[in-house]
């Protein structure tokens, strides 16, 4: 059997968008109320509330409605003025990304790069910081998903704010799929959403603010205003008191509602525990297969996307086209550095279960193998299966 191109895949492993889960798909086909409506504004406050809780935050969180290249756009618009030092770290595409907006509203900005199968030294910040006494705000992607990396935000959050910096983090696809929050790295601006490890569909923002970020934003006059890409416009919207300044996205936001009560009821420690798994399961049965790891060793590889190396003499994208039409299971490319070298496999909200470890090194597996590369398949899905059976909480 083949899948074409115009045929609807039967697996989505990609590190996003991710397929969404059923009771979420459900709730977004709740009743679109108006949003002045008395019951939507309790609704859309109750909802703010739960996102707070998910997010351990002492505040309120924002909502902002659209996919989380909004808030991130919208941190640096709001957070960076034209007098701010900007230190960047760079460990893959879209922490390198980050820098371009930065430089659009600072021309002060330092970056500190390392190699894309990295992770970024805390005691290379430690030092930049030392150096340069005059550094403001402090960037950094926590998982640069183009590389399936993840950088020590804990650590590197604790140095920026012994320094008196402001601290930007995207946790876009690491929020929700292991131990991290807003307040544990000590954010300033903390920018995540639901679709990718809550399993929505992508088009809302979420966004932990800390109070003395409020305040430099408030004061920052090119801080945008009357725009999509205004935070401060949004400080207030959570309470039902307080008008929206446009229409909230409100059937995203009947999505979201069930993706927290989802999370929440689950319970977070359980969660971040079956992405860990199917990461871990993936990676022995690919190792196990005779293939290579992207990150440079496993104590920086996600729990939430697993890259593989390309092997050499393959065509990455004849070989993600051989998995979807052969086995209709879609994974993901690289991004800018990485395309070509990589192929992601997203764990990520309802994807995030152990089988779908054995159904991804499957359809990898086959994929090289047609492709001339014959490799222990067998060995590599008794290696995940090994790795699932041994955990205690199957």
């Amino acid at each position: 059997m083949r899948y074409p191109d115009h045929a609807e895949p039967v697996v989505t492993l990609t590190s996003g968008p991710v397929n969404a889960y059923a009771a979420v798909l459900q709730g977004l086909g709740r009743t679109v109320l108006y949003d002045y409506d008395p019951a939507f504004q309790r609704f859309y406050e109750s909802v703010v509330g739960k996102a707070q809780e998910a997010m351990r935050l002492s505040n309120r969180p924002v909502i902002l409605h659209g996919e989380p290249v909004l808030g991130l756009e919208a941190a640096a618009a709001s957070l960076i003025a034209a007098d701010d030092v900007v230190l960047n770290l760079a460990s893959g595409v879209y922490g390198k990304g980050f820098g371009y907006w930065a430089k659009r509203y600072s021309p002060h900005l330092l970056e500190i790069e390392t190699p894309y199968n990295e992770a970024i030294d805390p005691q290379s910040v430690a030092d930049m910081l030392k150096r340069h006494p005059e550094i403001t705000i402090v960037s950094v992607c926590h998982h640069d998903t183009p590389s399936g990396t993840i950088n020590p935000i804990d650590e590197i959050g604790a140095l920026v704010a012994a320094h008196g910096a402001y601290l930007i983090v995207d946790a876009v696809s690491s929020f929700g799929g292991m131990k991290t929050h807003p307040e544990d790295c000590k954010a300033d601006i903390y920018v995540t959403g639901p679709n990718k490890c809550l399993g929505a569909p992508p088009g809302l923002t979420l966004m932990g603010v800390s109070d003395r970020a409020w305040a430099k934003m408030k004061a920052n006059p090119a801080a945008p205003r009357a725009s999509m890409l205004s935070i401060v416009d949004w400080e207030n919207a959570w309470s039902r008191e307080k008008p929206f300044p446009f229409t909230p996205s409100v059937a995203e936001v009947n999505g979201l509602d069930v993706a927290l009560d989802l999370y929440l009821n689950e319970g977070p420690e359980a969660v971040w525990a079956r992405h860990a798994l199917t990461a871990k399961a993936t990676r022995a049965g690919a190792l196990a297969m005779g293939l290579s790891l992207w990150a440079a060793n496993e104590k920086i590889a996600s729990p939430t996307t697993t890259a593989i190396r390309t092997p050499e003499g393959i065509d990455e994208k004849a070989l993600r086209q051989a998995a979807r039409e052969r086995y209709g299971v879609v994974f993901s490319s690289g991004r800018g550095e990485t395309l070509g070298k990589l192929t992601r496999i997203g764990h990520m909200g309802p994807t995030a279960q152990p089988i779908y470890a054995v159904v991804a090194l499957t359809a990898l597996g086959g994929a090289l193998s047609a492709a001339g590369m014959k490799l222990p398949v067998g060995r590599g899905i008794d290696a995940a299966l090994a790795v699932i059976d041994a955990d205690g909480t199957n």
